[in-house]
């Protein structure tokens, strides 16, 4: 049995970080949440009063090196030791800035060498918009997830109404597609299909029915003799 790497890309809102954890725990791999790592580090930049539009003040902000860890169980993200799942999930001050801050080349060099740690373990489930094309070009399994719009404004909905948060249909909806746009026009890694990707519409798959049918592509690339009994 072989130990693979999946890379799991898409849009906001496409179910991309759910699959990607259901899979990680189907086959006992890691899950990394790459958006989780951004959605801490802009966190991070806020609360620091950063200049995002200033790149040498970024730069000095990440020389403090700050740490970005994810708890066994319940994959909550800890910045510098401080559990703040809840402020990078809930805060929509995050959820409007992300797409900013991923598009820095410091942001995105501190993020890289970090995920790449996790990349060269084997047997990971990275989740994000450039992973497959660059965080994990080697990766044995890429999928590309999309949904329709409407299916990720009330997958994002049902979310935040599960958390207490308040909900604006159409301030999602916008909030949405303006991360679309930034993150497939940025100029460094912008987000799009690598060419060895399978394309996956997950609109018409309930949570159960993405992961069979994501565990239908990776099982014959981790034990393939599995498959095929009749081979001696």
């Amino acid at each position: 049995m072989t130990r693979i790497n999946i890379a799991i890309d898409g849009y906001a809102g496409c179910g991309k970080s759910t699959l990607a954890k259901d899979l990680a725990k189907a086959l006992n791999y890691i899950f990394v949440d790459s958006g989780a790592m951004y959605r801490g580090i802009t966190l991070f930049l806020l609360e620091k009063a950063v200049d995002i539009s200033n790149g040498e003040a970024v730069a000095a902000a990440l020389s403090e090196r700050p740490e970005l860890t994810f708890a066994k169980g319940n994959n909550h993200l800890f910045l510098s030791g401080r559990e703040v799942e809840g402020l990078i999930r809930g805060d929509q001050a995050v959820a409007n800035k992300v797409s900013d801050v991923a598009a820095l080349p410091a942001v995105r060099d501190y993020l890289k060498v970090q995920q790449e740690a996790f990349v060269a373990q084997k047997g990971v489930v990275m989740e994000g918009r450039d992973i497959g094309t660059v965080i994990m070009p080697a990766a044995e399994l890429k999928l590309f997830i999309t949904a329709s719009i409407e299916e990720r404004v009330k997958r994002r909905s049902n979310d935040l109404f599960e958390r207490g948060k308040s909900v604006d249909d159409e301030a999602i909806r916008s909030n949405l597609q303006e991360r679309d746009r930034k993150d497939a026009t940025r100029a460094e890694a912008p987000l799009r299909k690598a060419e060895d990707a399978v394309a996956f519409d997950s609109t018409h798959f309930d949570r159960p029915g993405q992961l069979s049918a994501a565990l239908a592509m990776a099982r014959p690339l981790i034990d393939p003799e599995a498959l095929l009994p009749f081979i001696q």
